[in-house]
């Protein structure tokens, strides 16, 4: 299975730089369409539900303190991990989300249940820090329906 540092490292050559913020959700949904469309996780890293939206945190360990981040941030991802499907993937999720701002796909993630889910689940508050896990049952269940 290819690591969130691979699939970073995949966003990155494809995309360019781009901020941190931006990577973590382009991340978050590449994982959320590989359940949907593989059917199987693209990583086995959880995602958590952050104030500012979903965080990978093994990501956010490695990029911490940086604003903008590019493919040679992450020197020990190898995007030749990912197989052709999950590279089709993370194509599939930039055509769509990839012209988007870090600030919009933040209020999208927002509006969208697992995030809401995993917050309400952990008694979070707006804006209150936590590091409740978005379970991948709620993102397959949830953007399966739409």
């Amino acid at each position: 299975m290819a690591s969130v540092f691979d699939t970073a490292k995949y966003i990155l050559e494809k995309a360019g730089e781009m901020t941190a913020m931006k990577l973590q959700k382009l991340a978050y949904y590449a994982q959320v369409w590989s359940l949907v469309w593989d059917e199987e996780p693209l990583f086995e890293s959880p995602v958590q539900a952050w104030a500012n939206g979903p965080v990978i945190p093994e990501l956010y360990d490695a990029h911490k303190g940086m604003f903008k981040v590019g493919d040679k941030t992450f020197p020990h991802g190898d995007s030749s991990r990912l197989s052709p499907q999950q590279k089709e993937t993370v194509e599939g999720v930039l055509d769509f989300y990839g012209d988007k701002t870090a600030q919009w796909l933040s209020d999208l993630v927002h509006l969208e249940d697992p995030w809401k889910i995993a917050r309400a689940r952990g008694g979070l508050r707006e804006g209150e820090r936590g590091e409740i896990e978005i379970g991948l049952a709620d993102m397959h269940e949830y953007y399966s329906g739409i």
